[in-house]
């Protein structure tokens, strides 16, 4: 899942988006208001962790922009005020969790996960497409009772297609959701392509069907059965 981390303390984001990217998330990262609010209208991302007190503006203004564009992203405030009234106001505006520092990374992941259930799995910790099943929080993958054995990208774009099941997505958006900011660094996106060969040979060697949809011009999409 593709997470954006807005923090203006060097440190404490460095550790937040190294201890993310370990339990498997794609992250980009911001630290002040501008770079932020740029992020945020134009790239999409899954869940976005965002500190109040930025340079350049207020994190609340942050949460409402989200809110008004961006319906779907779950949104988790961190932040060193403890007042109830900052809370209420993070929540009221639309924040999903409202996580006080100084805080353990675990906790974090743990609050991420469940805004990710919530939003984008309905609360649902298992995802089933025909046979294949999904589990987000341990990230792993069946088919019909059977383990896949996947890469890291692998396991994200088949994570990616099971959220958008029956939906186009484009190359570029493939690209995006797998790479996040590393993308300008790519020469090309044939990657994409590679990937989704692997999976759907994996999915169909496992005892599963040819979920994964070529639409010409367009993308690829993951079809319920």
């Amino acid at each position: 899942m593709k997470v954006l981390v807005i923090e203006d303390e060097i440190a404490l984001k460095d550790s937040i988006v190294a201890y993310l990217k370990q339990e498997g998330y794609t992250c980009d990262a911001a630290t002040d208001y501008p770079s932020a609010l740029l992020k945020t209208a134009s790239h999409t991302y899954a869940c976005v962790v965002v500190d109040l007190t930025l340079p350049g503006g207020n994190g609340l203004n942050i949460v409402r922009s989200l809110k008004e564009n961006n319906a779907d992203t779950g949104i988790i405030i961190i932040s060193a005020k403890n007042a109830l009234d900052d809370k209420i106001t993070g929540l009221e505006v639309g924040a999903d969790d409202y996580l006080t520092k100084p805080f353990h990374l675990s906790e974090l992941n743990a609050r991420l996960k469940s805004v990710l259930r919530r939003r984008n799995f309905n609360g649902q910790k298992v995802l089933r497409v025909g046979e294949v099943e999904v589990q987000p929080d341990a990230a792993e993958a069946s088919v019909a009772g059977k383990q896949l054995t996947l890469t890291r990208k692998e396991y994200e774009l088949l994570l990616y297609f099971v959220s958008n099941r029956n939906r186009v997505l484009t190359k570029e958006s493939i690209a995006e959701y797998l790479w996040g900011d590393h993308i300008e660094m790519l020469d090309s996106l044939d990657f994409v392509y590679t990937h989704i060969k692997n999976l759907r040979r994996k999915i169909v060697e496992a005892g599963g069907q040819d979920y994964i949809q070529t639409v010409y011009g367009l993308g690829y999409k993951f079809m319920s059965p």
